[in-house]
């Protein structure tokens, strides 16, 4: 099989002759905005295609894949470009940018919306909250759509109305021929099931269509702080305040410094903090009442827990994790927040030593535990809890030892591992992919690659060969 580095020099004559067939533009190392384009969010990621394929359309899209095809290229796909190991780069080869690709339409009576593969996902916030309704997706709103819902898609919505692919009614997809296809439950179904969790590993989505559900326009939602020497008790009375929650409260636990923003008092700022932040998605009225508890316990440093829009408390981590910073992160799913994993989070919390170094602790359950756990390729619909583990620095300074804290992190937490959300992997190889789906699913993964892609033509990702 092809290595993921491989890729050739792509002479002028023949980008001259894409471009007889491409309406977008074609950027070459040489041209202006080149390096504003092949950049991606992870700051560590520094690769240089041979040419990038900026498309506006289902046309381009499909000719940026026959042309690369033809010369045995390898190829990049990039919505949003946030993938964790910047998988949505490459050296040498082509990058199919579909960023242009912005169309969003929404019908507010069949509670529907259309986004096109380049939308990401503050943007589809926005028009769905015109109208009170929201997609299942994310938590940071420069993610784009297409990356965070072909591996699951997890979000502040999820235990009312599941993941982003539990929300998903259709795809557009070009294949590894250049062919256009449309997958459904009624059409191509085994398809529309491995694309719900299989990635960009059977063609490039140029279309979904969600189903939309009631939310907002105010939530109560927020961060509570409390110190890190708190964190045993704050931890403890979390996982017991959560045990039989409505399904309209979700949370995420956070470890890290008070971040230096304009909401956190200045003599905060620095300090290592244990977080719980929640979202209810109901009657304001009645997430006051369900969040009380949690505002209570103990002796907060700060509470910002409170009705605000939805919008908003989707922008919340947006200046945390912003582009060009140096990320790295190591993940995994638990069964439960038991002492013995309590324990691990509090050693190892209390070890942070960059600013900008973080845990999140997602609660699952709700709506995504009740979908047959076969239904989707996505894997982990039983799992307690799912952490993501950020060593993260500003640049390359420091950035080697934030890397084995989040590795001796996640190496402590080893005895509790169940499985991992493929959104959170790095280039971890085969067989964590595998992990990722369980070996039943992952067969039938390949079953289906075989079928779409046995030439592997699109293997950078979180790569299913077809052998």
């Amino acid at each position: 099989m092809s290595s993921p580095l491989r890729g050739t020099v792509i002479g002028t004559d023949a980008v001259d002759q894409l471009q007889e067939s491409f309406r977008g533009d074609l950027i070459r190392p040489s041209d202006f905005g080149y390096d504003e384009h092949r950049k991606v969010w992870n700051g560590s990621i520094d690769r240089n295609p041979g040419l990038i394929a900026r498309c506006t359309g289902v046309a381009d899209v499909r000719a940026a894949v026959r042309f690369s095809r033809d010369r045995d290229l390898l190829v990049a796909v990039r919505s949003g470009g946030h993938s964790f190991p910047g998988l949505s780069a490459c050296d040498r080869g082509l990058l199919i940018d579909l960023g242009p690709m912005k169309g969003i339409r929404i019908d507010p009576d069949a509670r529907t919306a259309r986004v096109q593969a380049g939308v990401l996902l503050g943007e589809l916030d926005r028009e769905t909250q015109q109208f009170g309704l929201a997609a299942p997706s994310g938590i940071v709103t420069h993610t784009g759509v297409a990356g965070l819902t072909l591996g699951g898609g997890t979000g502040w919505i999820q235990r009312k109305y599941g993941l982003a692919i539990d929300q998903l009614e259709s795809v557009d997809l070009v294949t590894a021929d250049g062919e256009f296809v449309t997958a459904s439950e009624d059409r191509n179904a085994e398809l529309f099931w491995g694309v719900r969790g299989g990635g960009g590993n059977f063609g490039i989505v140029t279309d979904f269509q969600f189903r939309l559900n009631p939310v907002g326009p105010y939530v109560v939602a927020g961060p509570v702080f409390w110190a890190m020497e708190d964190a045993p008790e704050v931890l403890r009375f979390y996982r017991d305040w959560i045990a039989d929650c409505p399904d309209e409260l979700m949370t995420i636990a956070v470890q890290r410094r008070a971040p230096d923003l304009p909401v956190i008092p200045t003599e905060l700022v620095g300090r290592h903090i244990t977080a719980i932040v929640a979202c209810y998605t109901g009657p304001v009225e009645d997430g006051e009442r369900v969040v009380r508890p949690l505002k209570e316990f103990g002796s907060p440093l700060l509470d910002l827990c409170e009705p605000k829009p939805f919008l908003a408390h989707q922008m919340m981590f947006d200046a945390s994790f912003p582009h060009g910073w140096w990320y790295y992160v190591r993940a995994c799913d638990v069964a439960a927040l038991d002492d013995g994993v309590i324990d691990i989070v509090v050693e190892h919390g209390e070890r942070i030593a960059s600013a900008i170094s973080s845990v999140a602790i997602w609660q699952m359950g709700g709506a995504v535990a009740r979908i047959e756990d076969g239904a989707t390729a996505f894997n982990g619909r039983k799992a307690g809890f799912t952490f993501n583990i950020n060593g993260n620095s500003t640049s390359f300074e420091g950035f080697d030892a934030e890397r084995q804290w989040a590795r001796d992190y996640w190496s402590a937490l080893g005895p509790h591992h169940t499985s991992v959300y493929v959104n959170f992997l790095m280039d971890e190889g085969e067989d964590r992919v595998r992990q990722a789906y369980g070996s039943d699913k992952y067969d039938r993964l390949k079953a289906l690659k075989r079928q779409y892609d046995p030439t592997n033509f699109y293997r950078l990702n979180q790569n299913i060969e077809p052998n």
